[in-house]
């Protein structure tokens, strides 16, 4: 009873997806438009300098960030 039920439902399931009406085209308008052949190119020769910082001291907070050691590096008495 199971089966013939089963197979009654992907039955109905199946017309019930063919039974749907398609959706028209839709039409799409196009724009024309030119071809670009004068190019102009600008050149900025402004210099920008960037300073880069360098930490002297041994207690700076990025340095201790960016060499940190884990509980796991530590040596443990056996």
């Amino acid at each position: 009873m199971k089966t013939i039920l089963t197979i009654i439902f992907i039955i109905f399931l199946s017309f019930t997806a063919q039974a749907q009406n398609a959706t028209n085209e839709v039409k799409v308008e196009t724009i024309e438009m030119t071809i670009v052949t004068e190019t102009t190119y600008e050149l900025n020769l402004e210099t920008k300098t960037e300073v880069a910082r360098l930490y002297k001291s041994k207690n700076s907070k990025i340095k201790k960030e960016l060499n940190f050691i884990t509980k796991t590096n530590k040596p443990k008495m056996a």
